[in-house]
């Protein structure tokens, strides 16, 4: 059943018409109780649904609490219809987190235009003044193809919005000029821009990749956007406010349940002065409280003045007859009874992957008792029945049947190119190397001036002292220097190559010769591969997909697509031949562990070879509380 059709369910119940009829205007208030699991949830976006006109605004005490209510949102309404303002890491005036400065950029943008009808944010983030509601509009900037502007011009008003000036653009919030080309990358845009411009005209509107610095795609239009705290338009600085100066007077705020907005803005005002004290302290120049946050006080008073919709059952004016769902356990068992009970029940499930192992588990006799949708929901609930003409409502989600854990991880929103990596992993004194010129000693970055204008370098030092210096847009031909040696602590420090030297050619020439003979060999041995032959692995079983389904914690994308390429391996008929890289805590052991189960399953051992006594001590475990349930024998060896 698709999920508008959950919002229809509830507003079909009398209670739903009492609400509706209940909503206060400004400065009242509606206390809703008997809200279960994420019935909460449903009960605004069937708000947001029927009251177009209105704005609502979720506030939680925590980012927990609110990216909860993100997700159950974004699931239930339209996804452009809902945003996410966030407050800022540190206590400054300025976010140094792309991702949350973006966020916050965009959130207020899309709200004076007018674009949003359900803003999920804090507490702690409508405590904060920043310059962005009473800059916006000044401060951004449309730039189209055969528009007519003054480079100069745009480049100044760039670096007033807080844009950094670079000599290539790797980094959100930066932009270069390279002759009549200009590359900006703003706040709200999935890929920069690249405008060409002939005189004071733009030519050209191109996306490109930071990584290729390549254009991809023309562009019709590009909105850039300033960056919040780093804003100098016009005369003087604009005057900081909170981002309630874009809410509407008939604003909607909604209070979840075990939110406690007071202490909280108490609690948050206390912290902002103990650490402004601390940064002063530090010899730092720091913005009076006054300056960075409202008063709790001034702040309670404004939201007062709002309408409000109280989600807790203290002293509700109504409440929704809601209940919540029966606990499974994993016991598929007693959810095909309870699915059975004859009200009609839906299975939210997370992934695609995910519907189809719960489907195969419940279809055994071909009839399935529940609806599988897919959709992510925090918690499940439960209509009671109402007579003949509504049997009820039941919503369960996979996590909760399974137990596993929801993790919330958004995608990023901003990407970085990889010429800033390779030099935020150097520091001066490191060994690198570069491509013409061989072996030498990272010293830093400098800043040269050429023709009038500046440009960032690498410097790098070669045998006698000599030193060259290489462009940041020729970064990539630099690597850091490694060695065989390197794993061990006696390793010596390379030889320096000197500039203009044939030693570095010479060995470079060898290398070349070496690495052209390898590729020989495994050429080679990749034939004999690809021609050998092995029977293939069975396809998944009923107890494949019961193990996949009790791991404890969400698969994320990644895990999701190397679960599916690793078993496609198995089931052909050649050997495996893949790597699988991640980082510490991101899932590779759940993935052998489904690997290895599948194996057994064909009749075959598995060997898990690890490079320590106290490795082989964990991966047993592991492989033995997964495989409990199953006719699996688990030793070390």
């Amino acid at each position: 059943m698709p999920l508008p059709q959950l919002l229809s369910i509830l507003e079909s119940l009398g209670e739903f018409g009492e609400l509706l009829s209940a909503l206060p205007g400004p400065g009242g208030r509606c206390g809703v109780g008997g809200l279960h699991g994420s019935a909460d949830a449903v009960v605004v976006a069937a708000l947001a649904r029927n009251l177009r006109q209105r704005f609502f605004v979720v506030v939680s005490d925590d980012v927990a609490g609110a990216e909860r209510w993100l997700a159950d949102l974004t699931t239930l309404v339209e996804t452009e219809a809902v945003a996410f303002y966030p407050p800022r890491e540190s206590f400054g005036e300025a976010e140094a987190h792309a991702e949350i400065a973006g966020e916050r950029v965009e959130t207020l943008e899309r709200i004076g235009r007018g674009d949003l009808r359900v803003v999920v944010t804090t507490s702690r983030a409508l405590l904060e003044r920043t310059q962005l509601p009473r800059a916006l509009a000044s401060a951004r900037v449309e730039l189209r193809k055969g528009d007519t502007r003054r480079p100069e011009e745009l480049a100044a008003h760039l670096e007033a919005i807080g844009f950094e000036r670079v000599p290539m653009v790797e980094d959100v919030a930066q932009f270069s000029v390279r002759g009549g080309i200009f590359d900006i990358y703003s706040f709200g845009m999935a890929e920069p821009v690249r405008l060409e411009f002939w005189g004071d005209d733009v030519t050209e509107l191109r996306h490109f990749d930071l990584l290729s610095q390549r254009s991809t795609r023309d562009a019709e239009i590009a909105l850039v956007l300033p960056v919040d705290g780093q804003i100098s338009v016009g005369d003087g600085e604009p005057e900081r406010s909170s981002i309630r100066a874009l809410f509407p007077p008939d604003t909607l705020l909604v209070v979840p349940r075990g939110t406690h907005m007071r202490p909280e803005l108490e609690r948050t005002w206390a912290e902002a002065q103990h650490h402004i004290d601390l940064a002063r302290r530090r010899g730092e120049d720091t913005p009076s409280r006054d300056e960075l946050f409202e008063s709790p006080d001034t702040t309670m008073r404004a939201l007062n003045a709002l309408g409000s919709i109280d989600l807790s059952d203290d002293d509700p004016q109504m409440t929704f007859p809601f209940r919540e769902p029966e606990e499974i356990q994993r016991d598929i068992k007693r959810l095909k009874q309870i699915a059975a009970d004859g009200i009609p029940t839906i299975i939210l499930c997370d992934n695609a992957g995910q519907a189809e192992r719960l489907d195969e588990l419940l279809n055994d006799d071909r009839v399935s008792p529940a609806s599988l949708a897919i959709g992510v929901l925090d918690g499940g609930f439960v209509i009671p029945p109402r007579g003949a003409d509504f049997p009820g409502y039941r919503v369960l989600t996979d996590h909760e049947i399974f137990r596993r854990e929801r993790r919330f991880r958004r995608a990023r929103r901003y990407t970085t190119g990889s010429a800033l990596e390779s030099l935020t992993a150097l520091k001066p004194g490191d060994y690198v190397v570069h491509l013409e010129h061989g072996v030498g000693i990272y010293r830093g970055i400098e800043k040269m001036y050429v023709r009038e204008s500046t440009v960032e370098v690498a410097v790098i030092e070669y045998e006698g002292g000599d030193r060259l210096n290489v462009p940041l847009y020729r970064i990539d031909q630099i690597e850091r220097y490694r060695s065989a040696a390197d794993i061990t602590s006696e390793a010596l420090p390379p030889r320096l190559h000197a500039l203009g030297g044939k030693r570095w050619a010479s060995q470079r020439d060898k290398t070349r010769a070496a690495i052209q003979e390898m590729t020989v060999e495994l050429l080679d041995l990749y034939a004999r591969r690809k021609v050998a032959t092995r029977s293939p692995h069975l396809p998944d079983t009923v107890w494949q997909r019961q193990l996949e389904s009790s791991f404890l914690f969400e698969d994320t994308p990644d895990q999701r697509t190397a679960t599916t390429d690793v078993k496609g391996d198995m089931e052909r008929p050649r050997p495996m031949d893949r790597l699988l890289v991640g980082d510490v805590g991101y899932g590779k052991t759940e993935i052998a562990v489904r690997a290895a189960f599948k194996a057994v399953q064909s009749g075959r051992q598995v060997v898990v070879l690890v490079p320590t006594t106290i490795l082989a001590d964990q991966h047993a475990r592991t492989f033995g509380e997964r495989l409990a349930d199953f006719p699996v024998n688990v030793q070390t060896l």
